[in-house]
This record gives structure tokens, C-alpha cells and sequence, in this order.
């Protein structure tokens, strides 16, 4: 029997890449590409137009997607978790809005805090930050991209201890 190569051979199911799909379902965001980030704290999603506005006596944020594979920009809307000073690229802090929602990294599903920020000028748009990935205890492989495979339906998702 042929034993696979070191380069494709996944360590664990921990195991992702440093670039990966992922789903945001109660955004209605099924596959989107993202950026494994481990040197930036919190996760951050590319989003333009956003509007503060209150709904039931909670802060809520409406915004858009730029480039989230539509041909017309979709409104979204997320009850506000936070708003917090959060470093760029470049070093210089910003106040940023703080939405939680479930994410799906492969067959793996769990709630995380999202920054909205706008990353026109990156390549990827989302990152997923270190403290998303701790709550799971993922291994990112620099060297490999999407091991984790296309994200599964949130109903099929068996739960992970951590």
C-alpha cells in the first residue's frame, strides 16, 4: 500500500491552512475565502456603509459586503457585541464595530467576535485571528491551503470538544 506523501499528509483534525474557506450562515454567507492570521488578535470581515441603529432597545449595525461573490452589494445586519479600538496593518489604532457570529471552518462550528473594517485593499475578505482559532485549538500549516475542505451545513455539525 502507497503511504502518502509528507506533503499531503494532514497531522490531525485540528490541522488547517493558512488560508481556508469558511461559512457565516446567520449572515447567509455560505463559502467565502479567508486569511488565517495569527499575528492579529481579532477576526475582521471586509464591509462598507455602516450604520449604527437601534432594534428592540439593543445597538444593532447594518452594512454591506463589497466583494462577498455578488454582482449587487447585499445589506446585512447584526446585533453590536462591542465597539473597540483595533490596530491596522499599519500599526494605527481605529474604533471598530464588534459583531459575534457562528462561523464554519470545515465540518468544525462555533461563535466568534467579528471586526468590520474596511479591506478594500486586501486580498482576502476576512481574517481569522488568533483568538477565534484557540477556542477550537487549531494548528494552521503555513505551508498548506484549504485543508479543511468547503464548510458543511450547520445542521450536519457534530459538536467538538475543546
Amino acid at each position: 500500500m502507497k503511504q502518502p506523501s509528507p506533503r499531503s499528509r494532514k497531522l490531525d483534525d485540528r490541522e488547517i491552512g493558512w488560508r481556508e474557506h469558511v461559512a457565516l450562515p446567520e449572515l447567509g454567507i455560505s463559502s467565502m475565502r479567508a486569511k488565517i492570521d495569527t499575528g492579529a488578535r481579532t477576526s475582521a470581515l471586509n464591509t462598507d456603509n455602516m450604520e449604527l441603529f437601534e432594534r428592540d432597545g439593543q445597538r444593532w449595525v447594518s452594512f454591506t459586503l463589497p466583494a462577498a461573490g455578488q454582482r449587487s452589494k447585499v445589506r446585512y445586519e447584526a446585533q453590536l457585541a462591542d465597539m473597540r479600538a483595533i490596530k491596522n496593518t499599519g500599526g494605527i489604532a481605529d474604533t471598530r464595530y464588534i459583531i459575534k457570529t457562528t462561523m464554519i471552518l470545515g465540518r468544525r462550528a462555533w461563535e466568534i467576535e467579528i471586526s468590520l473594517a474596511d479591506r478594500e485593499n486586501m486580498k482576502f475578505d476576512m481574517i481569522i485571528g488568533r483568538t477565534a482559532l484557540r477556542a477550537q485549538r487549531l494548528i494552521v500549516n503555513p505551508g498548506r491551503s484549504y485543508l479543511a475542505g468547503q464548510p458543511v451545513e450547520l445542521a450536519s455539525i457534530e459538536p467538538h470538544g475543546t
